[in-house]
């Protein structure tokens, strides 16, 4: 397994190792000891699958105070995977870092409490698959605008098939400071 820190610390792109032959592939997705000595703790007690069709974003999600942080992965085709730090006090609020994750290059993203995530389908239709680690919580819910001039990501789509629960979210800086993350640990 190979691994690598994006600009943003603690958001990480993994690579695991891939095993081929005339057979096919096989592929260990998640060692928990193993993913501990690169730095990742958390005890993730929730996967989920989603299939999107090409053009398809969803985003940008976050749960506070039930933060959860997530280990994402493509299995068929591609996506573009965003991770914006949300933490209020952080060094880096507001950035975001932005991976290409698809069934080619097997990469994960890894993406700490205190991030929201969200994702475009670039390719005719995606296979992802996340692990969490707090439940899904509807209460504890948000939402960012995908296209927050604030934020300025570059997403690889111009007119997104978004969700109606997407497409209401607001803008980072409408949110009140008190309802994010906190840099401080509150995550």
């Amino acid at each position: 397994m190979r691994f690598e820190q994006t600009g943003l610390e603690g958001v990480l792109i993994i690579e695991p190792m891939v095993f081929k032959d005339q057979r096919g592939f096989f592929m260990e997705t998640y060692h928990q000891s193993r993913y501990r000595e690169i730095g990742i703790q958390d005890d993730f007690i929730q996967d989920n699958v989603s299939f999107s069709v090409q053009n398809t974003l969803r985003g940008l999600h976050y749960q506070y105070p039930r933060s959860q942080a997530k280990l994402v992965q493509v299995f068929q085709g591609e996506i573009y995977d965003v991770a914006v730090d949300i933490r209020r006090g952080s060094p880096t609020f507001g950035a975001w870092v932005g991976v290409y994750l698809s069934a080619t290059n097997n990469r994960q993203l890894y993406i700490p409490k205190g991030f929201a995530h969200g994702f475009a389908v670039v390719s005719d239709t995606a296979l992802f698959t996340y692990k969490c680690s707090d439940f899904y919580s509807p209460e504890t819910e948000g939402g960012i605008m995908w296209n927050d001039p604030d934020l300025d990501i570059d997403w690889p789509v111009e007119n997104p098939l978004l969700s109606l629960k997407d497409q209401k979210y607001v803008r980072l800086g409408d949110i009140e400071l008190q309802k994010l993350p906190s840099f401080t640990g509150e995550a």
